[in-house]
């Protein structure tokens, strides 16, 4: 149950964020489902490479490619003025689809008795790739490279699941409620990682 839950969820989420990408950078109506697309399915299909399964694999998800274009369309159909704060829209999309996809990310590689290194990276590029690759194609700086705290959410699930002290629907959940909260911390507070500048003389 809680598969398909996180599914639909992440898909969702992130088909918006993708879409409201889109909006913000004035693609036309073919830029938006597309961008809202590859941001609902690029991380999976980036960890379904790094783990070894076809791409193919990604075809059979039919219901949720009808749930992307669906969730995109009824979002581009939304009056302006509901939607004027979209940069407030846009991080809470983006933090509720890290969540998700996060979280099943290491659902995933936990089935498959995959390493708890490979756990912790499908929750990594399945919770961040649809996004990176939706900043590369809007010729942004990817969302997991910038000041706020990310992908070590992401990374930090996928260790906790991967240990499996604890299973069952309800501590997944539980799980997800903490991910996406602290992503939404991390840019309502300005939480950074460590940096180091270079200096060129």
């Amino acid at each position: 149950m809680a598969w398909e839950v996180f599914s639909i969820i992440g898909t969702i989420a992130f088909a918006l964020s993708g879409a409201i990408v889109a909006m913000e950078e004035e693609y036309d109506l073919f830029g938006v489902y597309l961008l809202g697309v590859v941001t609902a399915f690029g991380g999976g299909a980036i960890r379904n490479l790094l783990i070894g399964l076809p791409v193919t694999t990604l075809w059979s998800q039919e219901m949720m490619f009808q749930i992307a274009l669906a969730a995109i369309t009824l979002f581009f159909l939304v009056p302006q003025r509901f939607i004027k704060h979209w940069n407030r829209w846009g991080n809470l999309f983006d933090a509720i689809g890290l969540a998700a996809f996060a979280v099943q990310g290491a659902m995933y590689a936990v089935k498959l008795e995959l390493p708890i290194s490979a756990v912790i990276v499908a929750a990594v590029l399945t919770g961040s790739g649809g996004g990176i690759v939706r900043d590369l194609l809007a010729r942004r700086k990817p969302t997991v490279l910038r000041d706020e705290i990310y992908a070590m959410w992401a990374a930090g699930a996928g260790l906790i699941i991967g240990l499996q002290v604890l299973t069952g629907d309800l501590f997944l959940y539980m799980m997800f409620i903490c991910v996406m909260t602290l992503r939404i911390l991390s840019y309502m507070r300005g939480w950074q990682l460590p940096r180091k500048k270079l200096l060129v003389k």
